[in-house]
Parts: C-alpha cells; sequence; structure tokens
C-alpha cells in the first residue's frame, strides 16, 4: 500500500509540474523585449545616427485572468539602453506602433516623452532612458499580448524625426 501511495505522489508531481521556466507567466508583469537598431528603421538609418543601438526592456501591468487575458486598464514601464549616437543627439519621441517588421506604422501606444515634450538628451552618445507609469488600454495591451512580433518600439530624435532605431518586441515573461 505504502508503494501506492509514493508512486500516486510521484505521478500527481508529475502530472501537476507545468511550470516552464523559460516561458512566459500567466500572472504578475508582461515582458519584453526589444533589440533596437539604427538599420532596423525604414528605410534604414544612413547618417550621423546609423550606428545607434540599443535594448529596450517594456514591462506591462495589468490585471489578469487565470488564463492570462488582460481583463482591464494598467501602466507600462520603458527601460532602453542606446548607444552609438552622436554627442549632440537628443530623443524627443518614443513609442510602440503595431507594424510588423520591415514596415512602418502608425502609433499604437505612446509614451510620456510625447505627452511632456521633455526631450532626452544622449550625452557622450549613450544613456539610459527610464519611463515610468504611463497608461495603457486594455485593449492595446491584449493586442501587442496576443501579438508581440508584429509591434515595435522605436525612438526618434531631432536628426531622424521619422525614428533613428527601432525594433520588435519579444515576450520574455
Amino acid at each position: 500500500m505504502r508503494r501506492f501511495a509514493i508512486l500516486g505522489l510521484a505521478l500527481a508531481l508529475f502530472a501537476c509540474d507545468d511550470d516552464n521556466p523559460t516561458g512566459p507567466s500567466n500572472s504578475g508583469p508582461i515582458v519584453f523585449t526589444a533589440e533596437l537598431r539604427a538599420s532596423n528603421e525604414v528605410p534604414p538609418i544612413a547618417n550621423a545616427e546609423s550606428n545607434a543601438q540599443g535594448t529596450a526592456t517594456i514591462t506591462f501591468s495589468v490585471p489578469r485572468d487565470a488564463s492570462g487575458n488582460v481583463t482591464g486598464d494598467g501602466t507600462w514601464t520603458v527601460q532602453a539602453v542606446v548607444g552609438g549616437f552622436t554627442d549632440t543627439s537628443v530623443i524627443r519621441l518614443a513609442h510602440i506602433h503595431n507594424g510588423p517588421a520591415g514596415q512602418n506604422a502608425g502609433v499604437f501606444v505612446d509614451t510620456r516623452i510625447n505627452v511632456t515634450g521633455q526631450p532626452i538628451p544622449v550625452s557622450s552618445g549613450s544613456t539610459t532612458i527610464n519611463i515610468e507609469q504611463v497608461q495603457i488600454l486594455q485593449s492595446q495591451a491584449q493586442a501587442v499580448l496576443n501579438n508581440p512580433a508584429g509591434h515595435y518600439f522605436n525612438m526618434h530624435t531631432a536628426l531622424n524625426g521619422g525614428g533613428a532605431l527601432r525594433g520588435q518586441l519579444v515576450r520574455v515573461q
């Protein structure tokens, strides 16, 4: 009888072990990354900012149900580390667009940079940018969650008003 109890416990533990530590979670924040490159812009940047590159981590804090579906509005934050700019570059805009790689698309989710109009200087050609607690609607968050690769994050500078560097979103959590 004891063997059956141990076997039953082992099977229960094995059957319940559906956690994938490397896969996205259905609870907590939703985290995306984007590898930002000037060469990802359409057309690719070919001026003094053509070496611009970096990484962005984008975190959505939104309520979700047990299946992971977004159930209400929330906020999002961005932390980006960028370099390869000129000493006089200034980031003026940053946002998420709803478009696949190789295509330009309209702004889908804006950031506070756009709202406040406070540009971010890029001293010595590189900087870390933190944009916190920007509102995101339930429909926007769910659309990005459903198709991260169909959305890109980019930043605009004075020199490259149409976009200086961009990268497609990849969900990591």
